[in-house]
């Protein structure tokens, strides 16, 4: 998936409504018609891992997040703000994240 046709995070949300990370994994995984466990390679997880991730069975941390952009080539803070914003949804706290670089 190029990054230019990826659309911004908020107009997707704005779309579909709150977007989580396990949900943007798999429509970029879908987008690129890949399987989970080709996916999963080119992430440096396992399937099951990423299972889990899709299926907001686990968190991903920020550092994690970092991580995975920078492989799939996609804005930092767009994966980061998705793993803050899970997180906290999790912990039902109603807050919004907003990052800036420092």
């Amino acid at each position: 998936m190029s990054t230019k046709n990826l659309l911004g995070l908020e107009s997707l949300e704005s779309k579909f409504g709150h977007m989580t990370i396990g949900m943007f994994l798999k429509a970029f995984r879908e987008a690129d018609g890949l399987s989970q466990i080709d996916f999963a390679k080119r992430l440096k997880l396992s399937r099951a891992n990423l299972c889990d991730l899709e299926k907001e069975r686990k968190f991903v941390s920020p550092e994690r997040a970092a991580k995975i952009a920078k492989l799939l080539k996609v804005p930092e803070a767009t994966l980061i703000k998705l793993s803050i914003q899970d997180m906290l949804r999790a912990a039902k706290l109603q807050y919004t994240v907003d990052l800036r670089s420092a």
